[in-house]
Order: structure tokens, then C-alpha cells, then sequence
């Protein structure tokens, strides 16, 4: 059994061995002849009993030589090949690697990845075990696989570690590359700790083989919970370091429909996020630009800091509805999967709007229809309904976008729960005073302390008095980056300024939302009484203004800036259900359809050269009717759903998944770093390079507390022989004459 020391120069205290003998060869010479007639008859029962008491007192001597010789090799700790200890006790080895496929993991350098390094440590690790005598297990676990049926998600599950064991596990993990997703340590190291239990027989190594990126262990609470739950079966644990620096990285974080109402025929805006993550300066960055695979001119970045993102906005126009992909791409750098994002825009041929006014003649709605329907060859993209109040009691808002209220006195309690459903569903509502309204109404019914959708409690009309000091402007903007005004701040003498308000319905005097809330003042009337004001409300959000939307109470009608406003507030209030959902690749994928109108066959079909092949299956039932949930979503990019309707005819719906943007910051973390970040946990970092397969390498255990247990032995030992080996004379009983 091979055996190394930690504290090697110790063991010329093995010398003390020969201290026992000396003092017993010291004792001999101390000794003196003296006669004695009784000795005669002593003598005669030494004969009888001389081979036993010598062979006692060598014992005795050889016990506490050993004694001497532990002491002398514990204070030296000698550290033993673990894997011979096993053997000795039966016992085997299990080795547990868990390897980090993340989409960082393809850092490239040097015409290598760290992925491809990772699996270079795998395999040395398999072949070590393969070198070494005692029963090897081995267990391989990808992250992207934690969590999954089966086997948990083994790649390997305790395989039986042969000679040829090394080539095989080279085989089977030579094909394998990173994949687009961001999957942190926690999921894999639950199924771990589900599948072990609390066994004696067995020495585990947990193998944590990762880029070790900083973002992965920045809130590591979790983590050093499972770690410790790990360490206490008992394990050990070594973390492989795959990558060497954090080089730079350019990633698109995001690619989103920024402004305008999204119609067929009408212009909109998107825009696109460029992040460096970095040490240097990134100047003159090209991102190209794809819309339904056709290229468009190119923007250019001129310079992104060090750590910091920047913004674009470039203009969209499709000519007819439906799925079209926006693509945006940058040059090749240290990771390519973030170097691509797509998006899918959702073109509807027109936009409905309702519009629900409180006047028989609803002169409020429409003058907002003549805003949004315009007539001629203007296209706004949007499709005015006008409806009565009473109307919202019985039908369905959700083809809506975007509601306004103008000059209403009451609501039913249908209507109201009807409003309030739309909106926390995410939809938009605007309001609009007048003559009709009632404050106690809007206060007890909408407002409701704050708990309701309206945004602000209201007391009664009121006249803006003509300050004729003050020459400023009646409307004041608050938030000037709010995008109702947003085109207007910083200008001098525009329209707006040349705005006239008459009457407003005031609110309480200094009335300010609380600062918990999600009220807002957008802008305030030049007496400082709220104009616009607004709310979010669950998913959606509430805007109130509080004059006339018609020019009654004020002349902004007919001004220039109204149908400006009002565009730029619908194009807000609809802003979260026009922007969609931006999916990350390994979320599920769903859609629920209705079962009268499509059939139950299906296709799903996966992004081109994403190496996962197109699937027809049946769609399974739910009670809202199909429900079409694709396979897998491991890769981004466009997936597609090809569905037949019930009269026959093929439709298709398309959904862009992208990378996490947040696993596009290459920072690493050094070993002093995770320690920190783990406290309590004990742990070994190793590079690649320092998993060597040398005879010999084999885990080595220290044997100290082995040899301090046997030290006690050999002492409790001594001592009783020590007390047969001496003379001890009967007690007499009784009392002496």
C-alpha cells in the first residue's frame, strides 16, 4: 500500500522506539543480588513460571515500543491510497461528474472550447478510474438533462468501470456540444441527492465540471445548502475549472417592438440592445438585419463601454398581416449563440379599439374615432368601436386592445368586474371627465382607496382661472420621458404650449399617489392640479385624464399635438400585448386551440440546424380544448406549428426562441472567490490539466484518526497487561488478633 506523510521530517522520531528497551536494559543493571534464605523455595516457583512471565514482560515491552512509534507517526500524518483502503474493507469508489453544457461553455480560444476541454477532464478522470484496483462506479449527468424522467437524467447511471473504460466514455461524449440554454448547477445536484443515500460502503467524488461563471453563484444560498447536504452522505467534492479568462463578449440581450400601433401597412418601430461584456471598449459595431429573411440596412454601434448595453430603434413596415421574423445579428466572437436574436411580430390587419361614452350624442368618441379613423390615405392601424356604456355588461372585452371611457356617471357591477378582468389581464383603459361624471361614483366604485383601477380620487369641476402673471404654458409635463409626451419635451413654442384648459376635475388639495403605489403624474395643469395621471393595474395599465377628450373643456382637439398624444397613448396602452412574450430557449412551448376548429393531427417542427427533427403527433385534450406543447425547446431559434383546420385548410403558427442574455457574461470566478461564496463547504479546484493519470494518483485518504484509534488500543492494552504481568497479593479478610 503506497504511503506518503504530511509532515515527513517527523518520522526521525521513530528512534524513540528504543527508548522501552532502555529503560528496561537500565532497570536490569540497577538490580542486586541479595541472599536470602526463603529464596530458595522462590526460586523453585520461578522455574515453574519463568517462560510465561518473559513472554508477558516482551509483550509488554513490544506494546509500548508501538505505543511510541503511533505517537511518532500520527504527529507525522501519513496519508494512504484510498482506493487499497476500500479494498481492504470491501468498500468501492463512486465517481459522480456532473458536467455543465451551457451555452457559455462554448468560449472558444485557441481553435478549443471550454466544453471541449471539459469532456478532455472527463475522460481523464474515467481513465484514472479505469487504472485503479478497487471497484469503480460511474455516473455522468448533464445539466440541460436535470430533472428529466428515466434514469433522472444520467447520461451514465453507476456504470461498472472496466480496463476499456476510458475509450468507451470517450466515445459516447465526443459528439457533444454545449447546448443554447442557461441551466444552473441547483437542478442537477437535487437529482444527485436524490438518487444517493446515506452509504457506509462507498467513497464518493462529486466532479463539478463548469466555466464557473460569475452570474451563476451570485445569490448561492441554495446551492451551499445542497453542497452541504452532499458533503454529509459523505462526499467529496472537486470543481474543475474549464475556462482560463473571461474574454470579451458582444451579445444582442434583446430585440423588442418599441413604439407605433404593429398593423399591416403601417410603420412601427423595434429596437435592439447590444451588450459588451467586457474590458475594453467595443466602436463600431455592425448589426445586420433580416426581416422575413430579407436584409435591410445595417445599423452601427459607434461605441459600447465596458460592462454597459446600448439601444437602437429602426423602423418596421409589413405590407400584409400575419407571423413575420425580425432578425439581428452581430459578427462572430468568444460565444455565437448570442450573437443572433429573433423575434416574431404578430401583424394584425387592424388594431379594434373600443370607445364607450357617456353622452347620448357621445361627441368625446367621436372625436377620438376621427383621430384613429382619420379617413383618405392615412392609416393608423386602428379600428374604433363605439359602444354605450351598458354594453360592457354582456360582452367579451379580450379582442380589444385598448379601451377609453369618456364622460361617464355610473357603471354596472358587470361592467365594472368586466373592466377590472380586461385589465389585469394586460389590457389598456383610458379615461377621459366630463359634465356626466360623478365624483362619489369614481371615488366608492373605481378609485376605492387607492385598490381600484382609477388612478386618483376626484372632488368636483373646476375652472382654471386665467393667471395673467403667469403667461406659462396650461399643460405642464412631468415625465417628460413618458411616451405620451415623450416627442414633445425638450421643444420650444410647440403646439402644445398653445393649449387652452377651461375646466378639469379637480383632486383633493396636495393630493400625491403613495409611494408604494404604481400611480404616476404624468403631467400637471399650470396650477399644479394632476392632468394625466397614470396606473398599473395587474398585468394592464389605467391612464386618466381630467378634461374632455372633444373640446369642450379646452381647445386641445383641434391642436396639432392631440392626435399626436392620443396616437402615442394608444401605442402605450397597448405596448405590453404588442411587444408578446420574448421566449428563452428550454422554456415550454404551448398553445391552446380550439378543438371545433382545428384538427387533432399536428406538426411540430423544430429551427433549421438545430440537429432536432420535425414531429406529427396528436394533440391532447384540455378543457379549453387542444393543447399543442412542443416536444422539446432546447435550441433557439423560429419553431413552427403546422395545423389543419376543420374545412382542411393549413395554417401555421411560428415562435422565436433566443438565448438567456444573462449567461452571456463570461466573468469568472477564482477559487478564493467560491470560497467566499460558499462558506462552510469544502472543496478542491482543479484545472483540466491537473487531473493527471499517473500510477498512483489515486485518492489518498489521511489514516491519522485510523492510527489514533489503535494508539488507545495499544494503550488500554498495556495497562492490562502491565497490571497481569506484576505481582498484586490477596487482601485478607477479617481483623487481625
Amino acid at each position: 500500500m503506497t504511503s506518503l506523510f504530511v509532515n515527513a521530517a517527523l518520522l526521525g522520531g521513530l528512534g524513540l522506539v528504543a527508548v522501552p528497551v532502555l529503560i528496561h536494559l537500565i532497570n536490569m543493571l540497577r538490580h542486586k543480588r541479595v541472599e536470602w534464605a526463603a529464596m530458595e523455595f522462590l526460586l523453585q516457583s520461578q522455574k515453574k513460571n519463568r517462560t510465561w512471565v518473559r513472554f508477558k514482560e516482551l509483550l509488554l515491552l513490544l506494546l509500548r515500543m508501538l505505543a511510541v512509534a503511533a505517537v511518532v507517526l500520527i504527529l507525522a500524518q501519513p496519508l494512504a491510497d484510498a482506493s487499497a483502503l476500500l479494498q481492504m474493507f470491501g468498500e468501492r469508489t463512486q465517481h459522480i461528474v456532473l458536467l455543465d453544457d451551457s451555452f457559455s461553455m462554448s468560449d472558444r480560444w485557441s481553435g478549443s472550447t471550454a466544453f471541449d476541454r471539459a469532456k478532455q477532464a472527463i475522460v481523464r478522470i474515467g481513465q484514472q478510474a479505469a487504472e485503479e484496483s478497487v471497484s469503480q462506479d460511474f455516473t455522468l449527468r448533464r445539466f440541460s438533462l436535470a430533472g428529466q424522467s428515466g434514469v433522472g437524467g444520467a447520461d451514465l447511471l453507476d456504470v461498472k468501470v472496466t480496463v476499456d473504460f476510458g475509450d468507451r466514455l470517450d466515445a459516447q461524449i465526443k459528439p457533444w456540444q454545449p447546448t443554447d440554454l442557461a441551466v444552473e448547477p441547483g437542478a442537477v445536484l437535487d437529482d444527485v441527492l436524490n438518487s444517493l443515500t446515506t452509504d457506509a460502503g462507498s467513497q464518493r467524488i462529486i466532479y463539478l465540471v463548469s466555466d464557473f461563471r460569475a452570474k451563476e453563484w451570485e445569490s448561492p444560498g441554495a446551492l451551499v445548502e445542497k453542497l452541504t447536504r452532499l458533503q454529509s452522505l459523505p462526499a467529496k467534492l472537486k470543481f474543475v475549472q474549464c475556462a482560463d479568462v473571461a474574454r470579451t463578449n458582444a451579445a444582442i440581450e434583446s430585440l423588442d417592438p418599441a413604439g407605433g400601433i404593429v398593423a399591416a401597412g403601417v410603420p412601427f418601430s423595434m429596437q435592439v440592445t447590444v451588450a459588451n461584456h467586457g474590458s475594453t471598449p467595443l466602436k463600431d459595431l455592425s448589426v445586420t438585419l433580416e426581416e422575413d429573411g430579407v436584409g435591410r440596412p445595417a445599423l452601427t454601434f459607434d461605441l459600447i463601454a465596458p460592462g454597459e448595453s446600448e439601444s437602437r430603434l429602426f423602423p418596421v413596415n409589413f405590407a400584409t398581416a400575419g407571423d413575420h421574423v425580425v432578425t439581428a445579428r452581430i459578427a462572430s466572437d468568444a460565444v455565437t449563440a448570442d450573437n443572433v436574436r429573433q423575434r416574431i411580430v404578430r401583424v394584425p390587419l387592424g388594431n379594434p379599439v373600443l370607445l364607450v361614452d357617456g353622452n347620448d350624442k357621445a361627441p368625446d368618441a367621436q372625436f377620438l374615432r376621427n383621430v384613429f379613423e382619420p379617413g383618405g390615405r392615412v392609416k393608423t392601424g386602428i379600428e374604433p368601436v363605439v359602444e354605450r356604456p351598458t354594453w360592457l355588461n354582456n360582452n367579451a372585452l379580450d379582442r380589444f386592445g385598448a379601451i377609453y371611457l369618456a364622460n361617464l356617471d355610473r357603471l354596472d357591477p358587470p361592467a365594472i368586474a368586466s373592466l377590472e378582468k380586461f385589465i389585469t389581464a394586460g389590457g389598456g383603459v383610458a379615461f377621459f371627465l366630463g359634465d356626466n361624471c360623478r365624483a362619489d361614483f369614481f371615488n366608492t366604485q373605481l378609485y376605492r382607496d387607492g385598490q381600484g383601477p382609477f388612478p386618483l380620487p376626484l372632488q368636483a369641476p373646476t375652472q382654471l382661472l386665467v393667471d395673467r402673471l403667469d403667461k406659462g404654458a396650461d399643460i405642464q409635463i412631468v415625465s417628460p420621458n413618458h411616451p405620451m409626451f415623450k416627442v414633445f419635451a425638450g421643444e420650444r413654442n410647440t403646439f402644445l404650449s398653445a393649449v387652452t384648459i377651461e375646466r378639469f376635475f379637480a383632486s383633493p388639495r396636495n393630493w400625491t399617489p403613495p409611494s408604494d403605489s404604481t400611480t404616476e403624474i404624468i403631467a400637471r395643469l399650470r396650477n399644479g392640479s394632476p392632468l394625466a395621471i397614470e396606473k398599473r393595474f395587474g398585468q394592464g395599465r389605467v391612464v386618466a385624464i381630467t378634461t374632455t377628450a372633444a373640446p369642450t373643456w379646452n381647445n386641445w382637439g383641434p391642436n396639432p399635438s392631440f392626435v399626436v398624444a392620443m396616437l402615442e397613448l394608444q401605442s402605450h396602452l397597448i405596448a405590453d400585448r404588442a411587444r408578446g412574450v420574448d421566449r428563452l430557449a428550454g422554456s415550454g412551448l404551448e398553445q391552446l386551440l380550439e378543438a371545433d376548429k382545428y384538427q387533432r393531427r399536428a406538426r411540430f417542427v423544430p429551427p433549421a440546424g438545430s440537429g432536432l427533427e420535425p414531429v406529427s403527433a396528436d394533440l391532447n385534450d384540455s378543457p379549453q380544448g387542444f393543447r399543442a406543447a412542443f416536444p422539446t425547446t432546447s435550441a433557439a431559434g423560429v419553431y413552427e406549428l403546422q395545423l389543419t383546420t376543420t374545412d382542411n385548410q393549413a395554417e401555421s403558427r411560428r415562435f422565436a426562441l433566443n438565448v438567456d442574455p444573462r449567461e452571456s457574461d463570461l466573468t469568472l470566478l477564482d477559487a478564493e472567490q467560491l470560497s467566499s461564496r460558499l462558506p462552510g463547504i469544502k472543496f478542491e479546484t482543479l484545472r483540466v490539466d491537473q487531473i493527471v493519470l499517473a500510477a498512483g494518483s489515486a485518492e489518498r485518504a489521511n489514516i491519522s484518526d485510523l492510527l489514533l484509534y489503535g494508539l488507545v488500543a495499544l494503550l488500554l492494552g498495556e495497562q492490562a497487561l502491565a497490571y497481569s504481568a506484576s505481582y498484586h497479593p490477596k487482601a485478607v479478610v477479617g481483623r487481625v488478633a
